[in-house]
Order: C-alpha cells, then structure tokens, then sequence
C-alpha cells in the first residue's frame, strides 16, 4: 500500500491522504448550498472557484471568488452583478453544451496543472448532476475531495489507504464501489470492519458502517479498483 503523506484538515475531519498534494483550490458548484460557517472557514488559505449557480453560496457570506465560470442558467442576477462589481474574472459558455459546469471546471483545474481539488456544492439537488460529478470526479486525473458540513467523499484507487479522524463523529460510514470490482478492501476502527474483501458495484453491501465505539479514528485499505468512503452527519 502506498504511503499516506498529506493532511487535510476540513471543520469536522482531519485526513491523512494517500498521495499529495493537498487541495488548494475549493469549487463551490450549484448543489446543496454549504453552511455558511463551513465555508468560510473550508475557504481560509485556498483559492476559491464559483460554478454557475454556487455564486450564490458566495454572494449569501460576501466571501469572493477568484473566478467564476458557467453558462448563466442557474445563477442568480444579484450574484452576477455582486461579483461584476468585484471585477471578478468569468468565463461563460452557452448552454448548449456536452460538459456541465463543474465538468468545466475539472478541465480548468487540470489545465492549470491542479494536482488535486475540493469541490463542495455537489451533493443534493438534481440527482443527475451529483451522479454526474460522482463519477468524473472518480475517474479524474486530479485527486478529487468532495465535501460540505453534511457529507464528505474521499476517493481510494488501487493500492491506495486513507486515516480519518473525526472531530465530529459521522452518523454513517459507507464504502461505494466505482468500479465494477474493488478487491482487496480492509477497513479498521468501524464497527464492522473488513479484511481483504470484495465489493461489487451491481450489489453494493457496505452502507451505513459507523465508528467503534470509543473510537474516532479509522483507516480504509484497498488494493484493485476505485472506491468511495463516504461521510455522513446529521
């Protein structure tokens, strides 16, 4: 298994990342809206992206972004008008388009050569969206976090292990496979912990895990495949 060498602090976890670097760019795009304190304080020290309709999630706290780009369609007159003022750089594409805007944006991060990325604002709303970032965020060149005061999702490839310690204990721990097969699972300090298993994306059957008791700690292992560790709190 590779090594874990970077830190990720986020408000209610620290995590110890399978490889670096540690994301310095946070995209907020048009899902489920992060709580303000959240934000403000995922923000502190990275450079901050607005997809379309997550302007508003800037505009709610005046906390600005260093570019905004999208197609229009979901971002609110006041926001666009609130960053203009701000003379922040935009990028607009028509809405007749193969890539949503947070897709855009990957391929902006990846331009810029971003080795990594947290996005938030991707969880809730539109079902096909989510699914749509889920699975490019996946497969995606740049290591991907996504996470809000709600949810987190870190991604694990072949080989790979990740630490979390929780500041604030998750309700659910669930381990979601991206490929077809992710072998090689092992997974230490839930309550139901795993060793060397196989899961199956046709038959997913590890949702809704949860810490040990006493524990606030615990670490997953994988060795073929791509596989989520999902965080949810109340």
């Amino acid at each position: 298994m590779e090594k874990n060498i970077s830190l990720l602090e986020l408000p209610q976890l620290t995590a110890l990342l399978p490889k670096p670097p540690v994301p310095t760019h946070l995209l907020i795009s048009g899902g489920r809206p992060p709580q303000a304190e959240w934000l403000q304080k995922t923000a502190q020290s990275r450079t901050l992206w607005a997809a379309d309709h997550g302007l508003d999630s800037c505009y709610r706290i005046r906390l600005a972004p260093s570019y905004f780009l999208g197609d229009g369609d979901s971002v609110s007159r006041e926001a666009l008008k609130w960053a203009e003022s701000l003379q922040v750089p935009m990028d607009f594409f028509p809405r007749d388009k193969d890539y949503t805007d947070t897709q855009l944006a990957l391929l902006k991060a990846q331009e810029e050569k971003q080795g990594s990325l947290l996005l938030s604002g991707v969880f809730g709303n539109r079902f096909d969206h989510a699914y749509n970032t889920l699975f490019t965020c996946a497969f995606s060149p740049l290591q991907c976090i996504l996470a809000d005061h709600k949810e987190a999702l870190f991604y694990l490839h072949g080989g790979e292990e990740i630490a979390l310690t929780c500041k604030e204990i998750p309700t659910a721990v669930s381990l979601i496979p991206f490929s077809a097969r992710c072998q090689g699972v092992s997974c230490r300090g839930l309550h139901w912990e795993l060793n060397e298993a196989l899961l199956l994306q046709g038959v997913p059957n590890a949702t809704s895990n949860r810490l040990a008791d006493g524990q606030s700690t615990f670490s997953v292992s994988l060795g073929r495949g791509t596989l989520g560790v999902c965080l949810c709190w109340e």
